[in-house]
């Protein structure tokens, strides 16, 4: 054989690296889900994106309210949750889990997707020794497992392994269950909208009656039988399976003993209670994910930036319903000013999210396209809420403590009085009618340009300004971009802000409370 020189060989070795990385890139993105849809693929590459870089923010909706605790975040947080939850619902007509409100589910996932959302959905699964409805919780000791009529409880050893063998009646009664969310899956799927699907959650615990059991006949059977069920069965190809446990309070509740392999699942995601983000919970699935994305399920309350600094690959959480005020309103501030973490109101997030939206069909996001709840109702006079607004660290000396607005169609007179320390209060009045034609007015003795436009649904005011500064000479520009929308019922003005000038670029919501 004839000898090569080394160079020859540290070429051959160098391409071989780069072919096996680039080819492991592939499969790393790739969801297990054989021919995944286009959404999902990229909803999937999403993530991956953002792992390490960005946290998204979430709310859980339980399954009878649509997108009320949405709502209610967004309210009392100042930020719009970029993670829409909900559950495919277990209990009787009017119960806030219901299950017969999975018609309404699909409709409300489908509107908050063209919204911007990212959905997720898990199944409080009935035990298939019942029949829907059922509670969550048996409501006295000892209830016998062999007619277990609720979503907590223990099931029997002969039960789960007749669950785990076709041909049984359990075996039949659980494919009847699993096939009647499939159907809505299915519809979802129908509307090329990719979901983040969580079945089986917790499932190293053993309060839930699909939890906590080891073994050959055991829940990683069981999570392999769903996943062969809705994948191969039914032809899914809409969901990136996301295999969900809670914290190992001792050591049955390892995660290695619930673990069912890298080909069934796309993300690693924990369930965290009473702020218990302990930093081995994080190691322990950063070994086992091999590079997957991780999540934050479910949480009391969500992380904080000290936590994410040593726990940086958590790409999302949600904060599960009814739960949204265990965090304090200042608490929040610090959260969301920070830019790792992303919101729907948030630039960053428009950007990050363009690749996926496209996929799907949609349109970007950007300031026209976020809710607002009223098109008109902006008259009357407003006074600033220092509480309840979103604020950076240059203060407030520069913003309007009072606003007073005449709105008739689309012409619009603003008043802003704006607090001096060391004078009289400066009163300035802008005239602007709200057709997209620019219009002059002065600001701190420059002159300022500004177009007013509505939202393409008419229910936010999108205000562009330029100021062009001249000192000694010397020519800047401060350029600010607004949404102004109302909330509750239009007892509140929200004004979301991105500036940028000599002094920096700004990123604030200012609420201001009607009189």
């Amino acid at each position: 054989m004839r000898f090569r020189p080394k160079t020859y060989w540290l070429s051959v070795i160098i391409l071989m690296l780069c072919t096996s990385v680039l080819t492991g890139a592939d499969d790393v993105f790739k969801p297990v889900t054989p021919n995944a849809s286009p959404e999902a693929r990229a909803l999937l590459q999403f993530l991956y994106s953002i792992s390490g870089k960005y946290t998204l923010t979430g709310q859980h909706n339980f399954p009878n309210i649509k997108d009320k605790n949405s709502r209610f975040a967004a309210n009392y947080i100042g930020e719009t949750p970029v993670v829409f939850s909900t559950d495919w619902g277990f209990a009787e007509d009017g119960d806030t889990d219901s299950y017969l409100a999975r018609p309404d589910i699909v409709e409300e996932i489908k509107r908050q997707h063209r919204l911007g959302s990212i959905i997720t959905i898990c199944w409080h699964a009935v035990p298939p020794t019942a029949n829907e409805p059922v509670i969550f919780r048996t409501r006295y000791a000892g209830a016998a497992p062999e007619s277990l009529a609720s979503v907590q409880g223990r099931l029997l050893d002969q039960q789960f392994k007749d669950i785990l063998t076709p041909g049984t009646n359990l075996y039949k009664r659980w494919c009847a269950q699993v096939d009647s969310i499939a159907v809505y899956l299915k519809k979802l799927q129908e509307a090329h909208v990719p979901i983040l699907w969580r079945p089986y959650h917790e499932m190293n615990g053993d309060w839930f009656w699909w939890g906590g059991h080891r073994g050959e006949y055991g829940t990683v059977k069981l999570y392999h039988q769903i996943f062969d069920r809705l994948v191969n069965h039914h032809k899914l190809n809409n969901l990136i399976w996301v295999w969900s446990v809670d914290r190992p309070n001792n050591p049955e509740m390892h995660f290695s003993n619930y673990f069912p392999g890298t080909e069934y699942l796309d993300i690693f995601s924990l369930d965290v209670y009473r702020r218990d983000f302990n930093q081995s919970y994080y190691d322990s699935l950063i070994f086992l994910s091999k590079g997957k994305p991780l999540i934050l399920g479910e949480v009391g309350s969500p992380p904080t930036l000290e936590t994410l600094a040593s726990q940086p690959k958590w790409t999302l959480y949600v904060i599960w319903a009814g739960m949204v005020r265990n965090t304090f309103k200042q608490q929040y501030k610090i959260l969301v000013n920070d830019p790792r973490i992303l919101n729907l109101e948030d630039p960053a997030y428009w950007e990050s999210v363009a690749s996926f939206r496209a996929a799907c069909g949609l349109p970007p996001l950007n300031m026209e396209t976020m809710p607002g709840l009223s098109r008109t109702g902006f008259s009357g006079e407003w006074t600033f809420d220092e509480e309840k607004s979103v604020l950076d660290n240059m203060g407030v000396s520069s913003l309007p403590f009072k606003l007073g607005i005449i709105q008739k169609d689309n012409d619009l007179i603003i008043q802003r009085t704006i607090v001096l320390e060391y004078a009289d209060d400066k009163i300035t009045e802008e005239k602007l009618t709200v057709d997209g034609k620019e219009n002059k007015s002065e600001f701190w003795n420059s002159p300022r340009f500004i177009t007013a436009n509505w939202s393409e649904k008419g229910d936010t005011l999108i205000l562009k300004s330029k100021v062009v500064f001249n000192r000694g000479g010397q020519t800047s520009e401060m350029v600010v971009n607004e949404a102004w929308y109302l909330q509750e019922q239009g007892s509140v003005l929200a004004i979301r802000q991105f500036s940028s000038s000599f002094w920096g670029e700004r990123k604030i919501t200012l609420i201001f409370d009607r009189q």
